[in-house]
């Protein structure tokens, strides 16, 4: 069980390790630092990048066989040589980025040149990827270095990481329970501080129900921050993870950007986000729809964890109180279930040959078969209806500046268990209808932070969406930054491994 540390009266007990505890005494402590912490001991040379890969691989070798949370780990020797060649750059005077020589592992549903790309499926386990992502080639360009990959579900599908390919990822919280999904490889890895930030993705809130289950900070951008291709937008997006806000913002200026190739991108210079945080959040008015009035099944203690952040609003000037959209939630959802049964029909090829679809799980066939179902009005009604949902949230924020939500509504389950059949009694009828809370924000496509709100009595850790108008992240993580200033739960709460003694 994690241990709560009163950030008053607890000082420096030895248990937590917040970033003013850089730099370390010794280079096995490098990895409790925070990342920016870590790319000024870099960019000054205090300390080597051989030792910051040294000091990484040998925590991974340490504890990730407790959690599987990074897979297609490379070969320790050629890391290290890329890392002596990150030392010879900066010796010449070449500096690339803020990542500079920074150990990355990158989620199993991007693309890393040379590296297995399985997207957690049986039918894909031998792919080689042979090119880059856009935001891994910006990552390497920032100076990183891929280490491997971070575990995901079978095809991202359902936040509950295990595949037949590289098996289940764990909590570092109680590791005999789920780290969420489908970023939860990414999570758990951050959380175990065995990569100094992360990237992730999310559909269904795979950038915020991980978060929550491994108490870090989690963003999930406005659709178009970082460049999808094509002329639809879809409800998937790609984000960054880390332990601090702070550390968040600067992964999303190096992953963002206009692209040539994402035409509905947005044309915004990614600098700002490495700008201060600071912000006066005086007479600011926040939403809080909880359980949309009892409609959602909830665990106990689910919302009275959240709840208990409001104190930490009002502290830094805020007012929340409980309203919900003028729209009914039942419809978000058949909307909801219909646009993402359409966007699961690009790999339809895969369903209709008979040799890979005896492959796939149960819950993809399942979205297959319902696509196949839709008809061309199906999906006209869905985007209609898509219109109604934007715009009644928009007359919302006409009252409230941001909106809040519980991140999860179940607390981390036994990783054993595939998808939680009931909540608090009620039955779920699908393998993803107990995640339901995420779901209204990703139809929107508004930006999203994902923020720890502390631990149940049996160390189980919960977390809160803040949600913000579409294309104002820098506002959503100003406020996840001042809350961030308030609670610091990630400094506040280590895993148990992690732990002295």
């Amino acid at each position: 069980m994690s241990t709560v540390i009163d950030p008053v009266s607890a000082g420096d007990s030895g248990r937590t390790r917040p970033g003013s505890s850089c730099p370390p005494r010794g280079y096995g402590e490098l990895v409790m630092c925070d990342a920016l912490t870590l790319s000024s001991l870099i960019k000054s040379r205090q300390v080597s990048c051989i030792d910051v890969m040294t000091a990484y691989l040998d925590h991974i070798e340490l504890h990730n066989r407790s959690v599987n949370a990074i897979v297609a780990l490379r070969d320790r020797d050629a890391l290290l040589a890329e890392a002596r060649e990150r030392d010879r750059q900066l010796a010449d005077g070449h500096y690339l980025g803020w990542m500079h020589g920074f150990p990355h592992a990158v989620k199993d549903l991007s693309a890393v040149k040379g590296l297995p790309f399985t997207s957690g499926s049986p039918i894909f386990a031998d792919r080689i990827a042979d090119a880059d992502d856009l935001f891994v080639t910006r990552i390497r360009a920032a100076g990183a270095i891929i280490i491997g990959k971070t575990n995901t579900p079978e095809f991202g599908l359902g936040s509950q990481t295990y595949n037949p390919v590289f098996g289940t990822t764990a909590t570092p919280y109680d590791t005999s329970r789920t780290a969420g999904g489908s970023s939860g490889g990414a999570a758990a890895a951050l959380a175990l501080r065995m990569v100094p930030v992360a990237d992730g993705s999310d559909y269904m809130g795979s950038l915020r129900n991980p978060p929550a289950f491994n108490n870090v900070v989690g963003f999930r951008p406005s659709w178009g921050r970082i460049p999808e291709a094509g002329f639809i937008a879809q409800g998937a997006v790609v984000g960054p993870m880390g332990r601090s806000v702070a550390d968040v913002t600067h992964l999303l200026s190096t992953m963002a950007g206009p692209d040539a190739n994402a035409p509905l991108g947005i044309d915004e210079d990614p600098e700002v986000f490495t700008r201060s945080l600071d912000r006066d959040f005086s007479g600011t008015r926040i939403a809080w729809v909880g359980d949309w009035g009892g409609y959602l099944a909830t665990e106990p203690g689910v919302l009275e964890l959240c709840e208990s952040a409001f104190d930490a609003f009002a502290n830094i000037g805020c007012r929340v109180e409980a309203a919900l959209p003028d729209y009914k939630p039942e419809d978000i959802w058949q909307l909801f279930l219909r646009w993402r049964w359409w966007a699961q029909l690009g790999l339809v090829d895969l369903y209709n040959d008979p040799q890979t679809r005896a492959q796939m799980k149960p819950e993809f066939v399942w979205e297959m078969e319902h696509g196949l179902a839709l008809s061309a009005l199906d999906v006209t009604r869905a985007a209609a209806a898509r219109n109604d949902w934007q715009a009644a949230l928009t007359k919302m924020f006409e009252t409230y500046d941001y909106i809040l939500a519980p991140s999860a509504q179940v607390f981390p389950f036994d990783k054993a268990t595939h998808w939680p059949t009931t909540i608090a009694g009620r039955p779920m009828d699908t393998y993803h209808r107990w995640m339901e809370t995420v779901a209204p924000w990703t139809m929107t496509s508004l930006p999203v932070a994902a923020m720890p709100v502390g631990f149940d009595d049996r160390g189980l850790p919960m977390g809160i969406q803040i949600i913000g108008r579409h294309g104002a992240d820098r506002t959503v993580l100003q406020l996840a930054y001042a809350y961030e200033q308030a609670t610091k739960w990630v400094e506040r709460v280590l895993p148990p491994s992690l732990l002295p003694g």
